[in-house]
């Protein structure tokens, strides 16, 4: 029996997650990705949720995210250093698996390689213009002039998806939320003294800026810092050099190390905008489906970027797999995910407050922390998901 062909647009983490899930349900899988390259970008984790869903496609999560580390604690900071509350991060689910941490090329190298291994072909500088619905098919067109033809296409092309905007020719745009981001990678000593506990992420709400920092495994930090801004960041707008002497000087004077490893940073990646994607009004059509950022893009503040991306991809391929169309698809995933931007979106919000506001939260926080945990975790309701 001759399988049916999905042709699918992206190859970032949820168009390659796609190209695994469907390959496992029956079908041939081809990717198109518009970068030449690799994208590079800063880190991420993946939580207890998104490495469950993995591993119901058949791989191992441990290889895939061989390169991060485990990350399954958080320390909440206030900006002269007064810890606030320890939260865990999701997990250990029942194989022992938690939350991890991974650099964001490294995480898409490991799953190229899962394809690959599947014999799943992925091209390069394929940029999806357009698409054709047909009785018998669909056809993708792309910027280089070519076009391919197949059964299905699966639109995993991003915040600025193209095959959205084809699907909801007035639909909504990507949403700023108020929040620069920025992220790097130590490459010399920090000269403060910095916490080095296993697997614990730090998180600090600064007097002018959101810190974030883990250390990892070879003693680098890997950071992240979210200035508040009420317009987006315009291209160009920064040098380099002028970047990372603005985010020095927004942490001076708050007792964290947060300045002492930007200074021990050579390169601080950014400034991105911190978007997320308002309630998207058409997921799909006869024969094409969104998936990912396209569908739902949440803020990092979620920590579930990667991991909707991956559950989007693994319920795509159950569903078509068991006999189900792309309507199924959407009625499992489109509250859950709904409800996790909305969730991500409040956390964004709290990390910029005046010195009142600042106050008030520094005071309440460790009280509320302990309420919303009495019981167990508040977030079970992301962690325990399983597809």
């Amino acid at each position: 029996m001759t399988k049916r062909t999905v042709l699918i647009a992206g190859g970032g983490i949820a168009g390659t997650v796609a190209a695994l899930a469907l390959e496992r349900a029956g079908w041939q899988p081809r990717v198109y990705e518009a970068r030449l390259g690799e994208e590079g970008g800063a880190w991420l984790t993946v939580a207890v949720n998104g490495l469950a869903a993995l591993r119901a496609l058949g791989e191992d999560p441990s290889e895939i995210v061989t390169a991060g580390f485990a990350t399954p604690s958080l320390t909440m900071v206030n900006g002269k250093g007064r810890r606030l509350a320890v939260l865990p991060l999701g997990g250990p689910a029942p194989d022992g698996t938690v939350t991890t941490t991974i650099k964001r090329i490294d995480l898409y190298a490991a799953l190229r390689t899962a394809a690959e291994k599947r014999g799943i072909p992925i091209e390069r500088g394929k940029r999806l213009t357009g698409f054709e619905e047909r009785p018998d098919g669909v056809t993708a067109t792309f910027a280089d002039g070519s076009d391919a033809r197949g059964d299905l296409l699966v639109g995993a092309d991003g915040l600025r998806s193209r095959t959205r905007e084809l699907l909801n020719p007035a639909g909504p745009a990507p949403r700023y939320l108020g929040l620069l981001n920025a992220g790097g990678f130590t490459d010399r000593p920090v000269d403060v003294p910095l916490d080095r506990t296993p697997g614990m992420v730090h998180m600090a709400f600064g007097r002018r800026a959101f810190f974030g920092w883990a250390v990892a495994p070879d003693d680098s930090v890997w950071w992240f810092a979210n200035p508040g801004r009420k317009q987006p960041v315009r291209p160009g707008e920064f040098t380099p050099q002028q970047w990372r002497a603005h985010l020095i000087g927004l942490f001076e004077g708050d007792n964290l190390p947060a300045a002492a490893i930007i200074r021990a940073t050579g390169e601080a990646l950014g400034p991105w905008n911190t978007d997320d994607l308002p309630r998207v009004p058409v997921w799909h059509g006869e024969r094409v489906v969104l998936v990912g950022d396209a569908a739902h893009a949440v803020s990092p503040s979620s920590g579930q970027g990667a991991s909707m991306a991956i559950e989007d991809a693994v319920t795509l391929g159950r569903c078509l797999g068991e006999g189900g169309t792309l309507a199924d698809y959407e009625r499992r995933r489109r509250a859950r995910v709904e409800r996790v931007v909305a969730y991500g979106k409040r956390n964004g919000s709290g990390k910029t407050a005046g010195p009142v506001g600042a106050a008030i939260r520094d005071a309440m926080f460790p009280v509320v922390m302990k309420l919303l945990y009495r019981n167990g975790d508040p977030q079970a309701w992301i962690h325990d998901h399983r597809p």
